[in-house]
């Protein structure tokens, strides 16, 4: 029985190894990316950053589009051990008050987007001339408006929209304002904190998607 045992202790040290060597291969392509550029970062300087070999990161990644669809996905998780989808997905089922909702919206967005929104404004210029990166470009945008449609139908099951507004268009909405361009003039170029962007992002759903504030009218602590 003891070299069974050996062999699992083997397989699971070679899983966290790998584990590792992912990680530091995604930050270091990070590093890379956002300092020198999407264009002029080579798969050999990445792996040279994270101690990897170029073949590890072609057989893992398939290249830098790989690596920059990887990095966009680890962004997206959030901080916290707690993945942040999962957490707004609890939010939104658990949430009666739809004003609240929505500022808790704002809450999370303030928190994934200094992550995310960087790499998606990298994402948008680098799409200009790869076809491949345009291609992830599209496929994430796409992702996200699926996204923001299922949370305007669940919006939607709570209470009215504001008048004239269909579910289609509140998910636009919703779209547009957790766009990485928004966050990119508001934050990169006008110097607002994430929490102040958090809070804009809330509080002009409320009003842009209910026209009113179903809330209480109290103080609210809106994390999550």
């Amino acid at each position: 029985m003891e070299p069974v045992n050996r062999r699992r202790y083997d397989a699971s040290r070679r899983r966290e190894q790998a584990r590792l060597t992912r990680e530091a291969i995604i930050a270091a392509a990070r590093r890379r990316f956002l300092h020198d550029g999407y264009a002029t970062t080579t798969i050999a300087s990445i792996a040279a950053d994270a101690g990897a070999s170029a073949d590890t990161i072609y057989k893992s990644f398939g290249g830098k589009a790989g690596l920059l669809k990887a990095m966009c996905q680890n962004a997206l998780v959030g901080a916290g051990p707690v993945p942040a989808e999962q957490r707004s997905d609890a939010m939104q089922a658990s949430q009666s008050d739809p004003s609240r909702m929505l500022r808790r919206l704002g809450t999370l967005t303030a928190e994934v987007a200094p992550r995310i929104a960087p790499l998606l404004l990298l994402l948008a210029r680098a799409a200009e001339t790869d076809s491949e990166v345009a291609q992830l470009r599209a496929g994430l945008d796409a992702a996200r408006l699926a996204r923001m449609t299922q949370v305007a139908e669940i919006l939607a099951g709570k209470t009215r929209l504001r008048p004239g507004l269909s579910v289609q268009e509140a998910a636009e909405i919703m779209w547009t304002y957790s766009s990485p361009e928004l966050y990119g003039l508001l934050v990169v170029s006008r110097g607002w904190s994430p929490d102040r962007y958090g809070e804009f992002v809330g509080e002009s759903l409320v009003d842009a998607l209910l026209g009113h504030d179903s809330g209480d009218g109290t103080a609210h602590d809106d994390r999550i």
